[in-house]
C-alpha cells in the first residue's frame, strides 16, 4: 500500500510480528506475513495465536480506517478462530470479507491461507464502535 493513507504499514504488536497490509477497503482486507521461526510453536507449526493476531490486526485496521474518519474508534470485541490445516513455512495470506456494518458493531470474517491456497485458518471477528472518551 502507498501514499498519503495513514494505513500504509502496520504498526505496534502487528508490526512487531511482521503484519504486511495490502489492500484495506471498507469492504475487503488483505494482508500477508512471511513465516518466521519464532512464530512457530515447539513442535514447528505457526502458533494459533499469530492467525487470531492476524484476523484481529485486519479487522481492526479495515474498520478504523472507516470510522476513524467519522470521529469513532473501533476495538476488538471478540475473535473466534479455527485452526484447519498446519503451516511450518512459507507465507500466510490472510482476506477479510466484512460481513455487517452496524453503528455500534462491525463483523468480518478472515480466511488465512498458505502459498498453494489452502484455507489454513478461519476466523471471525467482531469490532466494537464507539465514541472516543470525553476529556475529563
Amino acid at each position: 500500500m502507498s501514499g498519503a493513507d495513514p494505513f500504509t504499514e502496520s504498526r505496534g504488536y502487528d508490526a512487531f510480528y511482521g503484519l504486511e497490509l495490502l489492500e484495506l477497503s471498507p469492504e475487503l482486507a488483505r494482508a500477508q506475513l512471511a513465516v518466521r521461526e519464532d512464530h512457530k510453536q515447539p513442535f514447528g507449526i505457526v502458533h494459533g495465536g499469530i492467525y487470531a493476531a492476524i484476523a484481529e490486526g485486519l479487522a481492526s485496521y479495515a474498520t478504523v480506517k472507516v470510522v476513524l474518519p467519522q470521529g469513532k474508534l473501533a476495538s476488538g470485541m471478540s475473535n473466534q478462530a479455527s485452526f484447519l490445516r498446519p503451516m511450518s513455512g512459507g507465507t500466510i495470506h490472510a482476506t477479510a470479507v466484512r460481513k455487517h456494518a452496524g453503528r455500534t458493531t462491525w463483523v468480518w470474517e478472515v480466511e488465512m491461507r498458505d502459498d498453494q491456497g489452502r484455507l489454513c485458518a478461519l476466523s471471525r471477528v467482531t469490532m466494537a464502535i464507539r465514541d472516543p472518551p470525553s476529556p475529563t
